[in-house]
């Protein structure tokens, strides 16, 4: 989530910020993204740790993950550009959309890195971190007193 801060104290409104807020072109006026982060879901299960990260509409060619010094980064970047001409060739419309987003986990010495595996599917990411033996969840025991 990015916050914003608005000077309160002004008794002008930002009309630059106003009007583009505005919905007054309907649906011709494109859409401003605020670049929101997605959501990402973290699971500590005893053999491994998962990362879901809902990200709806990319493909998985849009996806890049990287790790380096064991932090784990996910970043995406999507353009999408449309437009429409008119008769004589001059644009009567054109729209450019660009999003990106960038995600970084520092991951626990406990895990296997070179067993990591992505998957995307049904708009989400899904990161399979193998953990190594030693840390792997050892069942209960009882311990005999001498």
């Amino acid at each position: 989530m990015t916050l914003i801060k608005r000077n309160d104290a002004s008794f002008l409104p930002n009309l630059w910020e106003d009007f583009f807020d505005s919905d007054w072109m309907g649906s011709f006026a494109p859409r401003r993204n605020l670049g929101t982060m997605p959501a990402v879901n973290i699971k500590d299960e005893s053999e491994h740790i998962a990362l879901e990260l809902a990200a709806p509409g990319m493909k998985k060619e849009d996806f890049k993950v990287d790790l380096e010094h064991n932090v784990l980064t996910i970043s995406a970047e999507q353009k999408d550009e449309h437009e429409e001409k008119g008769e004589n060739g001059t644009f009567t419309r054109r729209e450019f959309n660009y999003q990106s987003f960038s995600r970084s986990f520092t991951l626990p010495e406990s895990v296997k890195t070179d067993k990591i595996r992505a998957k995307y599917q049904d708009g989400v990411l899904n990161i399979h971190i193998p953990k190594k033996d030693e840390a792997k969840a050892q069942p209960a025991r009882q311990i005999e007193i001498k």
